[in-house]
């Protein structure tokens, strides 16, 4: 008996030095991963409260003045810039100056006027020259030749009648008037046209 007891006593001490020995590695490890994790927080509150020091430290930068505020009313000018625009246009070289020599050209006279003839001064009616024998004259036997001269004018009319070339007898020329005068005319025409015109009318007394 006394035997098994100090066997069974060792071997609980050897159980209880592990034991202890394994509390001890645990208690060890705690104590590293706790002063570990410890440091590092410790390092981080640290840095935060530099960061924290230096951004209140820092002067604020001076910052540029705000824009002026855009009045919506007025519209700015707009800038419209022309584009260049270059267009090469082609010259073409002059024909080479030839010398003319100009003569001097009359003109071609102009065509002649047809000319119309003139027609003449034409009696349209004679009466009987024996109507205006003078009454005397017959018993004196007086006979002669006269010449009156007639003018008519465009409308056909006597405007004047006398004794150009008598005939030796007053009463034959005073009669050879009245005889004209009894008479009848057409105008003469000139360029197709009527004109006033004269003519020398022969009278002629005789006895049968």
């Amino acid at each position: 008996m006394s035997s098994y007891y100090p066997q069974q006593q060792s071997n609980y001490l050897s159980r209880r030095g592990i034991a202890f020995v394994g509390i001890l590695i645990l208690h060890a490890l705690a104590i590293w991963a706790f002063i570990s994790g410890f440091a590092n927080n410790g390092v981080r509150y640290v840095q935060t409260i530099l960061q924290t020091n230096i951004i209140q430290t820092e002067k604020p930068k001076d910052l540029p003045p705000p824009p002026p505020p855009v009045d919506l009313k007025e519209r700015p000018p707009v800038q419209v810039i022309a584009p260049d625009i270059n267009i090469s246009i082609p010259v073409e070289t002059p024909p080479p100056i030839q010398q003319v020599t100009t003569s001097h050209v009359e003109a071609a006279p102009p065509a002649p006027r047809a000319i119309v003839p003139g027609t003449p001064l034409k009696p349209t009616y004679a009466p009987d020259v024996a109507d205006y024998y003078p009454d005397s004259s017959r018993r004196a036997s007086e006979q002669g030749r006269a010449l009156v001269k007639v003018c008519v004018n465009v409308g056909g009319k006597l405007d004047s009648a006398e004794v150009a070339t008598t005939s030796g007898f007053p009463a034959l020329d005073a009669a050879a008037i009245k005889y004209a005068r009894a008479m009848k005319f057409k105008a003469a025409t000139s360029e197709g046209k009527p004109v006033t015109s004269c003519s020398n009318l022969p009278v002629k007394f005789e006895l049968h």
